[in-house]
């Protein structure tokens, strides 16, 4: 398994199995074939609505020694209605409480977004505070308490633009990571230059396409990156999977992919794409699909009531 060094000295394992929008009844199922596979990365999130039966697979598999906790990276996100700084804590210990662990290797901020205490999704009118309201400093010096207590071992952002990202660079104890939608229709060259420059690692969800993501988020006419004749002909050449190919191509620019599956043929089909070299000419090619798409395009916050547009909250990135 590739793994990626920290600022912090520490190696992240570079591919994992994301959970996001994996069904009840199915997830527990998919985290314990991840396991047995040599999955040793599993991305959570609080707002997934699933982490109880991931905690319960965790549970099973440590105790029926499958993998020991010490050996397997795990991440989860603060979501948006506990940015203040007093509510990152008990948000962070009922994931923990959840996921049946005593600590995370990783917390991030799931959005800069944020939303009132009592508000749950799909946000509504009403329901949105602005960044000003919430300084994303607050939010970040909550982060910083949960790490000094021993809560998680690592802290770093998700869906933060460039800008934003700077932005933090000048906070103590910096984000680690910034995890967010990347795939060869969405290199995000300029987020890429920014995390470079302060030392940050950019973990890549939905490298596949996010083909599987809810109705809410499709929009007609939106390529299949899985069908895309350049990807599929390269998979041709390697007697690999366009999935594979995809996955090789996250893991050969230096960040980590984290692509979601319940399906266990996928779930050991993906796991091959970490192994998978891609030479340069390949590398070139898939780079020059890149046309800015978002699949994951974060209208849903620019809802009425909202402070939030998707020009703010992207920043120009591309």
């Amino acid at each position: 398994m590739k793994h990626l060094e920290l600022a912090s000295g520490a190696r992240m394992p570079a591919f994992g199995l994301g959970t996001w929008n994996s069904a009840p009844g199915e997830v527990g199922a998919a985290v314990r074939t991840a396991l047995e596979l040599g999955y040793r990365h599993i991305d959570c999130a609080a707002v997934y609505g699933n982490e109880a039966e991931v905690g319960d697979a965790f549970a099973r598999a440590f105790a029926d020694g499958v993998v020991a906790r010490e050996d397997v990276w795990i991440t989860s996100k603060l979501w948006c209605n506990a940015h203040r700084e007093s509510e990152v804590g008990p948000a962070l210990e009922r994931t923990l409480a959840d996921l049946r662990c005593e600590y995370l290797d990783l917390y991030l901020v799931h959005w800069p977004v944020a939303l009132r205490a009592d508000a749950s999704p799909p946000a509504g009118p009403g329901d949105y505070l602005s960044l000003e309201e919430v300084p994303l400093e607050e939010t970040w010096t909550g982060m910083r308490g949960v790490k000094a207590r021993g809560l998680c071992r690592h802290i770093g952002v998700s869906n933060y633009s460039s800008k934003k990202l700077r932005s933090h660079a000048a906070f103590d104890d910096p984000p680690e990571i910034d995890q967010v939608e990347m795939h060869p229709y969405l290199r995000q060259d300029r987020l890429a230059g920014a995390a470079s420059e302060h030392g940050v690692r950019l973990m890549a969800y939905s490298p596949l396409g996010s083909g599987a993501r809810p109705a809410t988020l499709q929009r007609s006419g939106d390529p299949v990156l899985l069908e895309d004749p350049t990807v599929r002909a390269i998979a041709a050449e390697l007697s690999a999977t366009p999935a594979q190919v995809l996955i090789a191509w996250a893991l050969e620019r230096g960040t980590c992919a984290i692509p979601k599956s319940t399906n266990p043929g996928r779930i050991a089909e993906n796991l091959g794409g970490a192994s998978l070299e891609l030479d340069a000419a390949s590398m070139a090619r898939l780079d020059a699909l890149d046309r800015g798409l978002r699949y994951v395009h974060g209208a849903f916050w620019a809802k009425e009531g909202s402070p939030y547009t998707v020009e703010t909250l992207w920043d120009g990135d591309v």
